[in-house]
């Protein structure tokens, strides 16, 4: 076929700006931590004066200041909850910290007070970590753009005040300001920021630019698709923060736990105080020993022992390229044992490419007349298949029409009406079903031809015949194969592959990446019910899909993953972790790291129940210090949040990313 080639600029150096700047929250920007750094100033000035036989004037001050600086903030909290009738932890803490007061034990009430107030600001940057993740991306949005009237005047305008439809002027070296496609100009853009890719991208007319990116050499004037709220750096700030607002299974359950073993401690308590006091025991030592019961007993490492290390994980894969949505999901990834791929835009690139054009006798089309009529119905249509007919078109400097009465049906195709006269463009299986004419059996023939070479068949009818078959190819991602089998290493069991393709490409491809296991020639609820069938035999089922025909199996799976790049508003919007960057890779990385998180957290209640058991023991059957019970409770409290903070290191993602990380 013959095709014109436009001349686009030359690719500028890499700009290292591009690069997305790394948000890091600074401790003393949290209340939490200053609170508590405050509480620690205080306690460290008074003890060596308590310790040194200052008079009681000189230090005690001091710890009452460390009691109010790292108490108050915690025990406004619990008084809050409990006018809502909820007996929260904190106030607990707080009690027993007033309690030692009361009794003497100035010094160990406000240990604990310090220890309490770190371990509250330990947990709050673990959120604020989770958010830097991603939240740096909106520093890369420029804040003005050129929008340009329909005389051709500029006007400097609020990127927030754009609207769709709007046509904005981006110069070389600017930031693109909106979400959109290019109505005239050429360029090369940085989008690494947005899908990761190393090198920046040609843009001509009728391509795709996001808001953020960076600009080349050329001029590009381009007509905003999406409101500033709705752009892709926009949905990705909300998808974290929404997520990092979650709370996954087990942590609700342990919520649930919490108010019926925190009444039972305080049941416990008193029994602790009001028994040996009834044989005779001494006032003091009594509510010694119930205080030191009531501290070592609450379950603050336990109630600690989820959130950080899943949003540590969301936080760590936000800054990889992949979006998990809520610390449900991220719990979830890791009980998945078993996979289902889409072939188009996930296995493959997504960026299909017309390889043949065959008009049939009986059309009187030429090649160039048959594209045309096929881009111009399928030019609505966001299909990774129709996207390359339409570049195909383009490329041979056709003419798009325009069309009206345009619908799509997931996995059949698009019927649209041009020069009244009613087009159709999709799967041959689905349009040939009830035909048996002899250009639909030609129409057959030649859809076959190309399906046994490996590609796809698109069959375009004119008014309920068919007019010609267009030859479509993709090509498979250079880590699909990799990416298959590391899954099927995480699963034990090889994923399974479901498309609407036809089964001769299906299976062709499915041969390259090693899996056995093919379903193709699917509609959208037969794609639901392949996954329900392995859901019914007791699977966990993670789907990995992009388009439209995608959504209802994301849905219905256990978890689903959405490619971000080239999948469809409505895949993203139902699936529950998008891969922002298209880098394929990356599912099993994140299924790994999502395990390392589940066993931090079981680590952490371990570590907390060893604690809060040994403490409980030596308080009920010797004579446990009130000083080393604070420290024993705290410190544990302290250990499990830094513990659930490793995985915000890279180092996390490194080791899930490596080949055996998957059955560590």
């Amino acid at each position: 076929m013959s095709s014109t080639v436009t001349d686009r600029p030359a690719p500028p150096a890499p700009d290292r700006a591009a690069v997305a700047p790394r948000r890091r929250t600074r401790v003393l920007a949290l209340a939490e931590a200053r609170w508590a750094s405050a509480a620690l100033v205080l306690f460290l000035i008074a003890l060596p004066l308590q310790l040194a036989g200052a008079a009681a004037w000189a230090w005690g001050p001091l710890y009452g200041l460390a009691y109010v600086t790292g108490g108050w903030e915690p025990g406004w909290a619990g008084q809050q909850a409990l006018r809502e009738k909820v007996l929260d932890v904190d106030l607990l803490m707080i009690v027993a910290a007033i309690g030692a007061a009361s009794i003497g034990q100035v010094m160990d009430g406000a240990l604990l007070i310090v220890i309490f107030a770190t371990s509250g600001a330990l947990e709050a940057l673990a959120t604020a970590r989770t958010q830097d993740a991603v939240r740096g991306l909106l520093d890369l949005a420029p804040t003005t753009a050129t929008r340009l009237s329909d005389d051709g005047s500029e006007e400097s305008v609020a990127t927030a005040e754009l609207a769709v439809g709007d046509t904005v002027l981006i110069r070389p070296g600017e930031r693109v300001g909106a979400d959109g496609r290019v109505v005239e100009g050429a360029s090369e853009v940085d989008q690494a920021t947005i899908t990761g890719e190393p090198l920046r991208v040609a843009k001509e007319l009728g391509d795709e630019v996001f808001a953020g990116t960076l600009n080349g050499t050329g001029a590009l004037r381009v007509k905003v698709e999406r409101d500033a709220s709705d752009s892709v750096i926009a949905q990705i700030v909300a998808l974290v923060e929404e997520a990092s607002e979650t709370k996954a299974p087990t942590q609700l359950f342990i919520e649930k736990v919490e108010q019926r073993y925190s009444l039972g401690m305080v049941a416990a308590t008193l029994a602790v105080f009001a028994i040996p006091l009834g044989f005779g025991a001494d006032l003091t030592a009594s509510l010694l020993r119930a205080m030191t019961f009531m501290i070592v007993a609450s379950p603050c490492a336990v109630v600690l022992a989820t959130m950080p290390p899943l949003l540590s994980a969301i936080a760590n894969a936000g800054r990889h390229g992949v979006l998990v949505k809520s610390a449900v999901v991220m719990e979830r990834l890791a009980q998945v044992d078993a996979v289902a791929l889409d072939k188009t835009g996930t296995l493959t690139e997504g960026t299909p490419r017309v390889t043949g054009i065959h008009p049939l006798a009986d059309s009187d089309l030429t090649e160039d007349a048959l594209l045309a009529l096929a881009a111009a119905a399928e030019h609505p249509s966001e299909h990774p298949l129709a996207r390359a007919v339409v570049d195909a078109a383009r490329s041979r400097g056709l003419d798009i029409a325009e069309v009206r009465d345009f619908t799509s049906a997931p996995g059949i195709g698009v019927t649209a009406v041009i020069d009244n006269h009613t087009i159709a463009v999709g799967a041959p299986a689905q349009l040939l079903d009830s035909a048996g004419d002899h250009d639909s059996v030609r129409a057959a023939v030649v859809a076959g031809e190309l399906e046994d070479g490996g590609r796809t068949a698109v069959l375009v009818q004119r008014d309920g015949a068919p007019v010609g078959v267009l030859g479509i190819a993709d090509r498979l991602r250079p880590d699909a194969a990799t990416t298959v089998a590391s899954l099927a290493s995480l699963t034990g069991r090889t994923p399974m592959l479901l498309t609407g393709d036809n089964p001769r490409a299906a299976a062709r491809l499915a041969g390259e990446v090693a899996i056995t296991d093919v379903r193709a020639g699917l509609l959208p609820q037969d794609k639901v019910a392949a996954v329900q069938e392995q859901q019914q035999a007791g699977r966990k089922m993670l789907v990995i899909g992009d388009g439209v025909n995608d959504a209802p199996a994301l849905a219905a799976a256990h978890t689903g993953i959405a490619m971000g790049r080239a999948g469809s508003d409505l895949a993203l919007e139902t699936a529950d972790a998008v891969i922002v960057r298209d880098e394929l890779a990356t599912v099993p990385t994140v299924v790994s790291l999502s395990r390392a998180a589940r066993r931090l957290v079981v680590e952490n209640l371990v570590i907390a129940a060893l604690f809060i058991s040994s403490l409980v023991i030596w308080d009920l059957a010797g004579h446990l210090p009130l000083p080393l019970g604070v420290l024993g409770h705290e410190g544990s409290t302290v250990i499990v949040g830094l513990n659930g903070l490793r995985l915000l290191r890279d180092a996390a993602w490194n080791r899930a990313a490596a080949p055996a990380g998957g059955n560590r």
